[in-house]
C-alpha cells in the first residue's frame, strides 16, 4: 500500500492536481467511480499512445490505483500504483530534476533518487547501515579543475562515491 501512496504523492509533487474542465483525469474518475476499470484502462492507454507520458496521465494512473486500492482489487492497485511511480520517475529524469543513483550498490539492484542540486558532491556510504551522506568539498572542486586544465577534458558532471563506515558503525 505504500506504493499507492507513493503515487498519489509523485502526482501531487509534479503539481498536476486536475481542475474540472475534461480531459483524461475526468475521464479516468467518471470511469472509476462507476467501477468500470476496464473502460478506465483503455482511456488511460489510449491518452498515452496518442500524448505520450504526461503529468495528466500519472494523475489518472493515480486516480484509478486509488479507486482499485478503495475497491479492494489490492494487486491491481499495486500495478498501476508500481506503473506510476516509474513512469514519475522517468518523466522527472528526463526533465533533469532528479538522478538516479545506485550508490555502493547497497541493496542489490535498488537505485537512489536526488533532486539535482546543481552542484556536484561526494556520495558517503556506510557499508553496514547503509547510510548514505552528502558531502560538498573544495577540494573535489579542484580536482575537476586539474581534469579540465591538464587533461584538457571539460566536465559536465561529476559523481565520485565511496564506501566506509559511519561513526555510528565503528563505535
Amino acid at each position: 500500500m505504500n506504493r499507492v501512496r507513493a503515487a498519489g504523492l509523485a502526482a501531487m509533487v509534479l503539481g498536476s492536481i486536475a481542475l474540472a474542465g475534461g480531459g483524461i483525469v475526468d475521464d479516468v474518475r467518471a470511469a472509476s467511480a462507476t467501477r468500470n476499470f476496464t473502460l478506465a484502462d483503455r482511456e488511460i492507454q489510449s491518452y498515452r499512445s496518442s500524448a505520450g507520458v504526461t503529468e495528466d496521465l500519472l494523475e489518472a494512473l493515480s486516480w484509478l490505483a486509488r479507486a482499485t486500492l478503495d475497491d479492494k482489487q489490492y494487486d491491481r492497485a499495486d500495478a498501476y500504483a508500481t506503473e506510476t511511480r516509474q513512469l514519475s520517475l522517468d518523466l522527472l529524469k528526463r526533465q533533469g530534476l532528479i538522478d538516479e543513483l545506485d550508490l555502493m550498490h547497497l541493496n542489490g539492484e535498488g537505485h537512489y533518487y536526488e533532486r539535482k542540486l546543481g552542484r556536484d558532491h561526494i556520495h558517503m556510504a556506510c557499508l553496514r547501515c547503509g547510510k548514505i551522506t552528502e558531502f560538498v568539498s573544495k577540494t573535489f572542486e579542484s580536482l575537476k579543475k586539474e581534469l579540465n586544465r591538464d587533461c584538457r577534458f571539460h566536465i559536465v558532471v561529476a559523481r565520485l562515491e565511496v564506501g566506509g563506515y559511519c561513526s555510528d558503525c565503528r563505535r
